[in-house]
């Protein structure tokens, strides 16, 4: 046995954080069909959502769970087919036993406590053409871009990018949004929210909306013109009007960041 290369190679390992030493991880992996039109759900908790188109009709998925001190298989990974679309899930266990209703429409046992652990879930998912792509999470980053169809996601902490040919919403509370609409006429509302960060948006150049963007920490600039109603405010902080005939409403607010609106 070379001892000093021993003694050398245990003071290497030493030195390396906890997460790569230490950390067990689980891989979950699940592939299957879906019809444009429908809807692909990821609910995660803890841990990053990554979507990016796929090549063909048929979703591909990679759950990674990963923890330092419990283990990754308490969470399961739940897959419900359902009429509307496929909704995929971290379900973590519970303090009662068992593990949560995640999946289920109305989000489940979310008033119930959970078991205390470690464990993150990174989804890594693949979103065919035409198939509108929801991610939720809680503490954990949302990328989901290029998608060829609407775009819905949510986390709390954590930064959000998102583009796709259809709408987009975000919302988080610590984080920038960062998104790119290819659709440019739309009915209702779209929403873009934070609290500590910067809102940047990227529009087609053919876009008709109506226009409230609202910062208390920030500036606002826009490379479209706004046409401000009477009664409607403008100002360094607030605007509200329209982009070329008006129509559908994006709301966009944060109090810690500016506000963008871009040409694509």
């Amino acid at each position: 046995m070379n001892f000093t290369r021993t003694l050398i190679t245990m003071a290497l390992l030493a030195t390396l954080p906890a997460t790569l030493v230490a950390q067990k991880t689980a891989e979950f992996r699940w592939e299957g069909a879906i019809e444009a039109g429908k809807t692909l759900e990821i609910r995660g908790l803890n841990g990053e959502i990554d979507a990016m188109p796929a090549s063909g009709s048929r979703i591909e998925l990679v759950a990674v769970r990963h923890a330092e001190k419990s283990d990754p298989n308490e969470v399961e990974i739940v897959v419900v087919e359902h009429a509307g679309g496929v909704r995929i899930c971290a379900a973590y266990p519970l303090k009662d036993g068992g593990v949560s209703d995640a999946c289920d429409e109305d989000h489940g046992d979310h008033d119930k406590k959970l078991e205390k652990n470690d464990i993150a879930v990174d989804f890594t998912v693949q979103v065919p053409a035409g198939v509108e792509f929801v991610g939720e999470t809680v503490n954990g980053a949302i990328e989901a871009n290029s998608l060829r169809g609407d775009v819905r996601v949510h986390t709390v902490n954590g930064a959000v990018s998102a583009s796709g040919t259809g709408t987009v919403e975000a919302h988080t509370v610590n984080g920038a949004i960062d998104v790119s609409m290819g659709q440019g006429t739309w009915n209702g509302t779209l929403s873009l929210h934070t609290v500590n960060g910067s809102i940047n948006v990227g529009l087609p150049a053919d876009v008709n909306a109506s226009v409230v963007a609202q910062t208390v920490n920030g500036g606002l600039n826009s490379d479209f013109p706004l046409a401000v109603a009477a009664g409607k405010r403008w100002g360094p902080r607030r605007i509200e009007g329209s982009i070329g005939t008006g129509g559908g409403r994006l709301e966009m607010q944060t109090v810690n960041g500016s506000i963008e609106l871009a040409r694509n």
